[in-house]
């Protein structure tokens, strides 16, 4: 256990506070600007691994009609649908695992950085313990031992404490993990995948945006920023077709109505339209028999007739 502790202060914790305490000091003793350059680093960190999702997720829409041709020709059958699922991903050398990399890596850094905000922005003088032993020795050009106590006030927000106004900072992380995640993700053509789609679609911002009631401003700060990046990166390289349309909307499939004894009225609607019908077909057959050649022969000779009767 002492061995996981101190990995984790040295591997999390002490980079992230020096890092954090060098913006904090660059950037005119401005902690929200120090958080909002902290984010640009931590992104461009992660870079090669957002690319690689979002490589993953174009693999993975690409082989959307083949997979809706598997699972119409095997439709019922859930295990051989899931084996065969799994050979195209292995045939396309696609991993549907591999588009949670950036998230995998967002996590302990979420968790290291709360602890650093606690530690840094705190709200007690029993929260500085220890600081001291966590700052780097050889950050003598820059004075980050001098530096607390640190101004964590940002517009109306104490970044080391929830927003006093319960509304506007849990609405921006929900607002903003929304639009990340329905840009991010890959569109399934599953019915069963959709719906657990479109449930992660909703619940993860809410509950994110709920956490946000008790977490530190500053790390919501911090995830707020990282959300938005990540929507610029994904426009660059796909622009807003994934985005499009906001909310979805189910497709009905239209069943054919059972066809029942009809009434009165449409029986003698039908009735007039046969007779309708019947009275139009009768000059054209009369027409007809008169055109036969039948018809031809019955015409009497005129010029015949004529003649015979002026001798």
């Amino acid at each position: 256990m002492e061995i996981f502790t101190l990995l984790w202060s040295e591997i999390i914790i002490r980079p992230m506070l020096n890092t954090l305490m060098v913006f904090y000091i660059l950037f005119f003793h401005n902690m929200a600007i120090a958080i909002v350059a902290f984010t640009v680093l931590v992104r461009l960190i992660t870079l090669p691994l957002t690319l690689k999702q979002l490589k993953q997720m174009r693999s993975m829409n690409a082989l959307q009609p083949k997979m809706r041709e598997m699972q119409s020709k095997y439709a019922g059958d859930r295990s051989r649908i899931s084996q065969e699922t799994m050979k195209i991903y292995r045939d396309s050398g696609v991993s549907p695992i591999g588009c949670l990399g950036p998230l995998i890596v967002q996590m302990p850094i979420l968790i290291g950085l709360f602890r650093v905000l606690i530690k840094v922005l705190y709200s007690n003088p029993d929260d500085l313990i220890g600081y001291s032993e966590l700052v780097y020795s050889w950050l003598t050009f820059l004075p980050v031992h001098q530096a607390v106590p640190i101004n964590s006030q940002f517009l109306w927000l104490d970044l080391g404490a929830p927003d006093p106004s319960p509304i506007i900072v849990p609405f921006l992380v929900a607002a903003t993990t929304f639009l990340q995640q329905k840009m991010t993700t890959t569109p399934s053509a599953d019915p069963r995948q959709q719906s657990s789609q479109a449930m992660m679609l909703w619940m993860i911002p809410i509950m994110l945006g709920f956490f946000s009631l008790q977490f530190p401003s500053g790390l919501s700060m911090y995830w707020i920023m990282s959300n938005l990046i990540g929507v610029g990166i994904q426009y660059f390289i796909t622009g807003w077709q994934p985005l499009w349309p906001l909310f979805p909307k189910k497709i009905r499939q239209d069943t054919p109505r059972p066809t029942g004894p009809k009434s009165r009225t449409q029986q003698n609607n039908s009735s007039e339209v046969n007779d309708g019908n019947s009275r139009t077909q009768r000059p054209h057959s009369r027409r007809s028999n008169r055109t036969g050649a039948n018809g031809t022969k019955r015409r009497p000779n005129r010029g015949r007739s004529r003649n015979t009767k002026q001798r």
